[in-house]
C-alpha cells in the first residue's frame, strides 16, 4: 500500500482522503505516541472537509489508546511546532484544488520520514481493532497559534533590521497564512495590506497554489501602489512566493539563495550546509559557496532527510529548502513560511530587495510537464538513465533523484518523476535554456512513448 507522496497523504476526499481513512491513520499514529505522554496534536486547515476529517482522525487516535491535543484551524507550520516532543497529524492539502485533502505527520516538530511512513501504511493496511474500551484516550483544547506567532516574530529579529517604514502586501489566498503572516510583520513593525484575508475552504480568492497566474491580483495591487515587497502564500502556509516592488515575482530559487547565503554568513559552524533539492538552481551552490559554506541536495519531499543525514556526517545544516518551501533549523524542523517571511523582510528592511539580489546570477529557468502515465513512469525514467546522457555526453550524469545533468558551462537539467501526478518533469537552466528544452524533451517524448507501448 502506498499512501504517502512527496508531501504527505494527498487527494480527493470522495476517494482517496476519506474519513475511513483518516480514522485508520488516526489509530496508526496513536500506536507511536510516546506511553509516558501520549498525546497527538490534530490540526486542520479551512478546507470544508476539514472539520470531518478532522474527527475521524481524533475517532481513530483515541481509539488507539492516546489523548488528542485539538488545536483546531491553523497553519501548518503552527501544528508542526505544537508538536514538539509528541506526534502531530494536520489535515490539509496545501495548494491542491478544494475538493482535496491530506494527512501530514509529524513528531517532535519534524515531518514523518520514510520509515514511519512504512509502518504507518502497514498499519492502515492490517487496520488493528481498537484498543481495550478501558485504554480509549481523552481529548483536550489547545489553542498555539499566540505562542508560534510570538516565536515567529522573536526568531526573526535576529536578522536583518526593524521593519518600520516597510510597507508589505501579503495575498493570504483565503489560506492558513492570514492567521499568521499579516500578524507576524505587524509586530515587527511593518506596514501590513492583507489580501483575501478571510480563511474559506472554497478559495474564492484565487486558486490555492500560488503561481504567476494565480498571483496576478498581488502583482498588480504592488505595481499599482507604493508597496515595497509582496508575499503570496498557498493553502496552508508552508509556500511563500515574493513579490519585489514592481510588481514582479522574484524566482523562487534567487529567494532562496538569498536566504541560502545569509544563513551561511551568520553562522560560526566550521562546516556551515545548505540542503536542498536536485531540481533547484546552481544559483544556490554560487551563493553558499562564495559565502563559505557548501550545498547539500536530496529528494524532493525529504528536507527533514537530508538534514538528518548532513548532521550525521558531520556538518551543521543552517538552512534547508526546496523551491518555495523553507526549514529554518534554528527554529524548527518544520517548512515554514511565515518565518521566511518573517526573515526575508528583515533582510529587505536592512539591504533593499535590489541590493539582495545584485549578486545572484539569474540565468533563464524552466519547468516542463510531459504526461507519462503512472505504470509507464519507471520504465521511461530507466530508458532516460542511458538515452539522456547519449544526448549530452559532456555533462556529469547524477541518477541518485532521477537523472542531473551538469554541463561544464555551468547549465545544468534534471528530468524526474512526478510524485502527485501523472507527468514526468523537466528543469533546465541555462544561458540557452530553449535549446537545452527542447533536445531534452524529445528525449523524454521518445523514453515515454517507449515505456508506454510495453506497459
Amino acid at each position: 500500500m502506498d499512501l504517502f507522496g512527496t508531501a504527505g497523504i494527498r487527494g480527493s476526499v470522495r476517494t482517496d482522503v476519506t474519513p475511513a481513512l483518516a480514522m485508520a491513520v488516526g489509530r496508526a499514529v496513536a500506536r507511536d505516541a510516546d506511553a509516558e505522554d501520549p498525546a497527538v496534536v490534530v490540526g486542520r486547515d479551512g478546507r470544508t472537509s476539514g472539520a470531518a476529517l478532522a474527527a475521524a482522525v481524533e475517532a481513530g487516535v483515541l481509539s488507539g489508546g492516546a489523548t488528542v491535543e485539538r488545536i483546531g484551524v491553523v497553519p501548518t507550520p503552527a501544528l508542526a511546532f505544537a508538536s514538539r516532543g509528541r506526534h502531530g497529524v494536520m489535515l490539509t492539502a496545501s495548494h491542491n484544488p478544494p475538493g482535496d485533502n491530506g494527512i501530514k505527520c509529524f513528531v517532535d516538530g519534524v515531518e514523518y520520514d520514510r520509515e514511519r511512513e512504512r509502518e504507518v501504511e502497514r498499519r492502515v493496511e492490517t487496520d488493528a481493532p481498537p484498543v481495550e474500551w478501558d485504554e480509549w484516550g481523552d481529548t483536550q483544547a489547545t489553542d498555539v497559534l499566540d505562542d508560534y506567532r510570538s516565536a515567529v516574530v522573536d526568531f526573526a529579529r535576529q536578522f536583518g533590521a526593524p521593519l518600520d517604514g516597510l510597507s508589505v502586501v501579503v495575498d493570504c489566498g483565503n489560506g492558513m497564512g492570514a492567521l499568521a503572516t499579516p500578524a507576524v510583520l505587524r509586530a515587527l513593525g511593518a506596514s501590513v495590506e492583507a489580501l483575501h484575508a478571510n480563511v474559506d475552504g472554497h478559495f474564492p480568492g484565487r486558486e490555492s497554489k500560488p503561481t504567476p497566474e494565480s498571483l496576478t491580483g498581488l502583482c498588480r495591487y504592488v505595481a499599482d501602489g507604493d508597496a515595497d515587497l509582496g508575499i503570496g502564500h498557498d493553502g496552508d502556509a508552508d509556500r511563500i512566493v515574493v513579490v519585489d516592488g514592481e510588481g514582479e515575482i522574484v524566482h523562487e530559487d534567487t529567494v532562496l539563495a538569498i536566504l541560502a547565503e545569509r544563513y551561511v554568513r551568520a553562522s560560526d559552524a566550521a562546516d556551515p550546509v545548505v540542503v536542498t533539492t536536485p531540481n533547484a538552481s546552481a544559483r544556490i551552490d554560487d551563493r553558499v559557496t562564495e559565502a563559505g559554506g557548501r550545498v547539500e541536495r536530496v529528494r524532493l519531499g525529504a528536507l527533514h532527510e537530508g538534514i538528518a543525514q548532513a548532521r550525521e556526517a558531520g556538518g551543521t545544516v543552517v538552512f534547508a529548502a526546496e523551491p518555495w518551501k523553507h526549514v529554518h533549523p534554528a527554529f524548527g524542523g518544520w517548512i515554514d513560511a511565515v518565518a521566511s517571511a518573517a526573515v526575508f523582510a528583515r533582510h529587505v528592511a536592512s539591504e533593499g530587495l535590489s541590493e539582495l539580489r545584485a549578486p545572484v546570477a539569474e540565468r533563464p529557468y524552466r519547468k516542463v510537464s510531459v504526461a507519462c502515465p503512472d505504470d509507464a513512469k519507471g520504465a521511461a525514467m530507466e530508458r532516460l538513465r542511458t538515452t539522456l546522457p547519449e544526448a549530452f555526453p559532456e555533462a556529469a550524469v547524477d541518477t541518485e533523484h532521477g537523472v542531473r545533468l551538469d554541463r561544464p558551462d555551468g547549465s545544468w537539467l534534471l528530468v524526474r518523476p512526478s510524485g502527485t501526478e501523472a507527468y514526468v518533469r523537466l528543469y533546465a537552466e541555462s544561458e540557452a535554456v530553449d535549446e537545452l528544452v527542447a533536445t531534452a524533451r524529445a528525449t523524454i517524448e521518445r523514453a515515454v512513448e517507449a515505456a508506454t507501448e510495453g506497459a
